[in-house]
């Protein structure tokens, strides 16, 4: 069962909802890290007519400790470069932060460039 935690924030097993009007953004958190301290998230936003768009949240500090580590791993040219095909890369740490920019993504339209689309959700999902 969702355990709420405010008007628009849910909490539903290891998903974080964040519902907003037309869409939701949910998050997979890692377990036992307070939400403002969250660094990597995979995420999804999924709009009210079906629309799902995945992606995962980076801030500037975790791609560069992961490129530290791949330059010891020698991954990556020696951790010379970072990708992700549906990353977003942001400033500021904490699921309430990265909130605040898939909302202007959303707002924007730029979701569409930087999110991947997955299409809509099968009734076997």
């Amino acid at each position: 069962m969702a355990e709420s935690l405010g008007d628009n924030l849910v909490w539903d097993g290891a998903f974080y909802r964040v519902h907003r009007d037309g869409y939701e953004i949910c998050f997979v958190p890692d377990f036992g890290v307070p939400l403002d301290e969250i660094d990597d998230v995979d995420m999804w936003v999924v709009f009210d007519n079906g629309e799902r768009w995945s992606g995962t949240i980076y801030t500037l500090d975790d791609v560069h400790r992961t490129m530290d580590r791949r330059r010891q791993t020698g991954e990556c040219l020696g951790g010379r470069y970072f990708y992700v095909w549906d990353g977003l890369i942001v400033r500021d740490r904490g699921i309430p932060r990265m909130v605040e920019v898939v909302d202007e993504l959303v707002r924007s339209g730029d979701y569409r460039s930087v999110f991947r689309d997955v299409g809509p959700e099968d009734a076997d999902d």
